[in-house]
C-alpha cells in the first residue's frame, strides 16, 4: 500500500517527550484513530496502527448504513501516562496538533489513556471535541453529538459502555471462531494479557458466555487459577490503570510471572494490552491454539508465521478489536441509539459477520486469517474510494 499522507513528530519544549500523529489515508477529506500514550512509542508504531485504521474503517463498510467510513490514522506519545508530568505532556501535544484534530484527524481513547482523560485535556488545549473533524459530515450534528454524549453516560453494572463495546466485540470474536468449529464454550480456557478497557470487557463477556478464564497478566505479573478466577472480582479490585491489587486475593489464585499468561494451559489467548507483545522469542510459550488480537498490534509478523507452522490460528487486531471505532460512528451516524442493548446487540452481529466473512475467505483462499482480512480490504477500498473518493 502506498506511504501514509502525512507522518509528522512533535517534541514537547518542557519535557523533551516525543508525540507522533500519522494520518495513512483521508475519505471525504476526514480520518479516525485513537490516541495513546505510553513509554517508547515510536513514530513506526503509529504508523502501522495507523494503516491498521485504514484498514478497520474499510472492513466495516456497510452500503446501507448512516455511518460513513472515514480514512485511518493514529497518534501516540512516547510517555509513561502514570508519569507526573504525563497530564501536561498531553495537553501541550494536543495544542500543538489542534489544526489536525479540528480539520482532518478524529480521535479518541487509546492504549494508556481513558476518553474522559483525553476529553479534558482536549479541552484545556482549546478543542472543542475530538471528533470535531466529521461534522459537517452529518445530517444534524446537533442531534447527533446529543446521541454520543447520551450514549458515553450509559453505565452497566457501573462500567461505562464505551468501555465495553470494544470487549463485547473480541469477545464476539471469540464466540463465532468457537461456534464455527463446533467447540463447547463451557470446555473452553482463556489467559487474558491486560485487564483494562479491553482487556477487562473482554474477560466480562467470555466468563459470561461460560468460557473459563484461567489467568489474567497486568503490569505486576500474572494472576492464574486453573479452576477459573473469579472476573468480577477482579475487575472490582482494579486501580485506574487497569492493574488488579493484589489484597485480599483468594490463596487459590497462583501469582506468577508477567509471560506466564502465554503457557498458562488455556485453549484460547487474548493479547488486550501491549504491542508486540509476542515476539520471535517468547512464542515458543504459547500452548494455545488461538490467538485473538484484542490490542493493537501484539503479535509480530515472525512470530505468527512460526505460530501458524505449528497450528496456532491468529485472528488479527483489524478485525477483532475493530468494534470500539464502528461504535463511536454507529452511534454518531444513527445506526444505533444510546442504548446499551442495541449497542451490544448491532456489535454482536455485525462482529459475527466480519469473523465468518473472514474465516470464510481464509479457507477458501488456503490462507491465513490475516491475509483473508486484507483481501476483503482490498475488495472494499476501491468501492469506497468510487462512491465517496478520497485524498492522498
Amino acid at each position: 500500500m502506498p506511504a501514509p499522507l502525512l507522518a509528522t513528530t512533535w517534541t514537547d519544549p518542557v519535557t523533551g517527550r516525543r508525540g507522533h500523529v500519522v494520518v495513512d489515508r483521508l475519505l471525504r477529506g476526514v480520518s479516525s484513530g485513537g490516541l495513546r500514550m505510553r513509554e517508547g512509542c515510536t513514530l513506526e508504531e503509529v504508523t502501522g496502527l495507523a494503516r491498521g485504521m485504514t484498514m478497520k474503517e474499510a472492513l466495516h463498510y456497510d452500503p446501507e448504513a448512516r455511518y460513513i467510513p472515514l480514512g485511518g490514522a493514529k497518534g501516540g506519545i512516547d510517555c509513561d501516562p502514570r508519569d507526573p508530568e504525563a497530564y501536561g505532556v498531553l495537553v501541550r501535544f494536543l495544542r500543538a496538533v489542534r489544526p489536525i484534530v479540528e480539520q482532518f484527524w478524529t480521535t479518541g481513547e487509546d492504549l494508556g489513556l481513558t476518553q474522559d482523560t483525553v476529553d479534558r485535556a482536549a479541552r484545556e488545549a482549546g478543542i472543542d471535541s475530538t471528533v470535531q473533524a466529521v461534522h459537517p459530515l452529518l445530517d444534524d450534528e446537533e442531534a447527533a453529538r446529543q446521541r454520543l454524549a447520551d450514549a458515553f453516560a450509559v453505565e452497566v453494572d457501573g462500567i461505562g459502555l464505551d468501555e465495553l463495546v470494544g470487549g463485547c466485540g473480541v469477545a464476539e470474536a471469540v464466540l463465532a471462531t468457537l461456534d464455527r468449529a463446533g467447540t463447547p464454550y463451557g470446555e473452553t480456557t482463556v489467559a487474558v494479557q491486560g485487564l483494562g478497557t479491553m482487556g477487562g470487557a473482554t474477560a466480562r463477556f467470555l466468563a459470561r458466555a461460560g468460557l473459563r478464564v484461567v489467568a489474567v497478566a497486568d503490569v505486576h505479573g500474572t494472576l492464574a487459577d486453573p479452576a477459573g478466577l473469579d472476573v468480577e472480582a477482579l475487575l472490582a479490585a482494579r486501580d485506574g490503570h487497569g492493574a488488579v491489587r493484589r489484597e485480599g486475593l483468594p490463596e487459590s489464585v497462583r501469582r506468577l510471572p508477567r509471560e506466564a499468561w502465554l503457557e498458562a494451559g488455556a485453549d484460547v489467548l487474548v493479547p488486550a494490552a501491549v504491542s508486540y507483545a509476542i515476539d520471535e522469542d517468547n512464542q515458543h510459550l504459547v500452548t494455545a491454539g488461538l490467538i485473538v488480537e484484542a490490542a493493537n498490534m501484539p503479535v509480530l509478523p515472525g512470530a505468527e508465521k512460526l505460530l501458524t507452522d505449528r497450528g496456532v490460528t491468529v485472528l488479527p487486531d483489524v478485525v477483532v478489536n475493530s468494534g470500539t471505532n464502528a461504535w463511536w460512528w454507529w452511534t454518531l451516524f444513527g445506526d444505533v441509539p444510546a442504548d446499551a442493548d442495541a449497542a451490544f446487540a448491532y456489535t454482536r452481529r455485525s462482529m459475527r459477520a466480519l469473523i465468518d466473512r473472514m474465516l470464510a475467505r481464509a479457507d477458501a483462499d488456503g490462507s491465513t486469517p490475516r491475509a483473508a482480512a486484507h483481501a476483503l480490504v482490498a475488495d472494499r477500498l476501491p468501492v469506497m474510494a468510487e462512491r465517496f473518493g478520497w485524498y492522498r
